[in-house]
Protein backbone atom coordinates (compact mmCIF):
# COMPACT_ATOMS: atom_id res chain seq x y z
CA UNK A 1 0.00 0.00 0.00
CA UNK A 2 1.24 3.50 -0.80
CA UNK A 3 2.09 5.95 1.98
CA UNK A 4 -1.14 7.12 3.57
CA UNK A 5 -1.59 10.28 5.65
CA UNK A 6 -3.39 9.18 8.82
CA UNK A 7 -3.20 12.74 10.19
CA UNK A 8 -5.47 14.28 7.53
CA UNK A 9 -8.98 15.32 8.54
CA UNK A 10 -11.77 12.89 7.68
CA UNK A 11 -15.53 12.61 7.54
CA UNK A 12 -17.33 9.38 8.38
CA UNK A 13 -20.75 8.61 6.91
CA UNK A 14 -22.22 5.61 8.78
CA UNK A 15 -24.54 3.43 6.74
CA UNK A 16 -28.25 3.99 7.04
CA UNK A 17 -30.13 1.27 8.87
CA UNK A 18 -33.43 -0.13 7.65
CA UNK A 19 -35.18 0.71 10.90
CA UNK A 20 -33.34 4.01 11.28
CA UNK A 21 -32.95 3.29 14.97
CA UNK A 22 -29.27 4.13 14.92
CA UNK A 23 -28.31 7.54 16.21
CA UNK A 24 -25.02 7.48 14.35
CA UNK A 25 -24.80 10.34 11.89
CA UNK A 26 -22.07 12.02 9.89
CA UNK A 27 -19.06 12.86 12.06
CA UNK A 28 -16.00 14.91 11.31
CA UNK A 29 -12.68 13.80 12.81
CA UNK A 30 -9.41 15.70 13.16
CA UNK A 31 -7.53 12.70 11.78
CA UNK A 32 -8.15 9.63 9.68
CA UNK A 33 -6.67 7.51 12.48
CA UNK A 34 -9.35 8.71 14.92
CA UNK A 35 -12.11 8.12 12.37
CA UNK A 36 -10.86 4.59 11.70
CA UNK A 37 -10.62 3.85 15.41
CA UNK A 38 -14.24 4.95 15.88
CA UNK A 39 -15.49 3.03 12.83
CA UNK A 40 -13.72 -0.24 13.69
CA UNK A 41 -13.78 -0.22 17.49
CA UNK A 42 -16.91 1.72 18.46
CA UNK A 43 -19.50 1.36 15.70
CA UNK A 44 -21.52 -1.83 15.47
CA UNK A 45 -19.69 -4.17 13.09
CA UNK A 46 -22.82 -4.56 10.96
CA UNK A 47 -22.71 -0.86 10.09
CA UNK A 48 -19.15 -0.86 8.74
CA UNK A 49 -20.13 -2.55 5.49
CA UNK A 50 -22.21 0.35 4.16
CA UNK A 51 -20.23 3.18 5.73
CA UNK A 52 -17.99 5.59 3.85
CA UNK A 53 -14.89 7.42 5.02
CA UNK A 54 -14.11 10.60 3.11
CA UNK A 55 -10.54 11.93 3.17
CA UNK A 56 -9.94 15.02 1.09
CA UNK A 57 -11.33 13.93 -2.30
CA UNK A 58 -11.05 10.17 -1.74
CA UNK A 59 -13.73 7.80 -0.43
CA UNK A 60 -13.13 4.48 1.30
CA UNK A 61 -15.65 1.70 1.89
CA UNK A 62 -15.84 -0.58 4.90
CA UNK A 63 -13.34 -3.12 3.58
CA UNK A 64 -10.84 -0.40 2.71
CA UNK A 65 -11.30 1.15 6.17
CA UNK A 66 -10.52 -2.20 7.79
CA UNK A 67 -7.37 -2.55 5.64
CA UNK A 68 -6.18 0.93 6.64
CA UNK A 69 -6.87 0.17 10.31
CA UNK A 70 -4.99 -3.15 10.16
CA UNK A 71 -2.00 -1.71 8.26
CA UNK A 72 1.34 -1.56 10.06
CA UNK A 73 1.44 2.20 9.47
CA UNK A 74 -1.71 2.79 11.57
CA UNK A 75 -0.43 5.19 14.27
CA UNK A 76 -2.78 4.62 17.22
CA UNK A 77 -2.85 1.66 19.62
CA UNK A 78 -5.61 -0.80 18.81
CA UNK A 79 -8.08 -1.78 21.51
CA UNK A 80 -9.28 -4.92 19.79
CA UNK A 81 -12.86 -6.13 19.60
CA UNK A 82 -14.67 -9.22 20.71
CA UNK A 83 -16.81 -9.53 17.55
CA UNK A 84 -14.17 -9.24 14.81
Amino acid sequence: MAIFDYSAGAGLYPCKTVRRTSRLRYRRFDSVAEALRFAIEDMPASMLRGSVLEVEEARFNGQQMRELYEAEAYPLPRRGRQDL
